[in-house]
């Protein structure tokens, strides 16, 4: 008997991009979650960046799990919190990507990435991982052209940044996997397919 496919609770594309370059074959299937009004409650709350990651990755693969019945379900989500725990979430437009680029100049912050397997509505499997970027001091002329040119890749990105391209650029140090920059821990993902004997080990 073959496993149930994995379909990811996402329309990321990098998200899928890194799978199938990973070689696992994989669906994605919007999970249809209103993360802003969640991200909303649960910051009112006072919750931390990493447990709202990983709120947010079980939430999108609880929904759809219940949905796709037979079928292993993968949610994702990528928190950014700076040192003094603020957290910033996706630009809404040009204008507010400068005004975070500005705020993360010359600072440290960290993204957490969470991913969480659901079957048949239940959790089964989850992990978040961290990484820490150090920010180089920017100047308002770099981050000006910066946005000028790359709006179109990080529009999506939260902290305004593609690692795997120009945004490299922004750092003066980064300690942690590329892949949960990338926005997902892969290596423990891949760990757990391997144990499920979705991928060969």
């Amino acid at each position: 008997m073959s496993e149930p496919p994995l379909v990811l609770a996402s329309k990321s594309q990098a998200r899928r991009a890194m799978l199938q370059a990973a070689g696992v074959v994989v669906e994605a299937v919007s999970p249809n979650v209103d993360e802003q009004a969640l991200k909303e409650g649960l910051k009112d709350e006072g919750i931390t960046a990493r447990n709202l990651a990983d709120i947010l990755a079980e939430a999108k693969a609880v929904r759809l799990s219940r949905r796709i019945g037979n079928a292993i379900i993968l949610g994702a989500d990528q928190v950014l919190a700076l040192e003094d725990g603020m957290m910033l979430d996706k630009p809404g437009d040009p204008a507010e990507a400068i005004a975070h680029l500005k705020l993360l100049s010359g600072r440290k912050h960290k993204l957490f990435s969470a991913a969480v397997i659901a079957e048949q509505g239940t959790p089964v499997w989850r992990h978040v991982d961290v990484a820490t970027l150090s920010v180089r001091p920017l100047s308002d002329f770099f981050i000006e052209q910066y946005v000028e040119r790359e709006w179109d890749n990080i529009r999506h990105c939260v902290g305004c940044y593609e690692i795997e391209g120009r945004g490299v650029q922004l750092f003066s140090a980064i300690t942690g996997s590329q892949f949960t920059i990338m926005g997902l821990p892969l290596l423990h993902l891949l760990d757990y397919l391997r144990i499920r004997g979705i991928l060969p080990s």
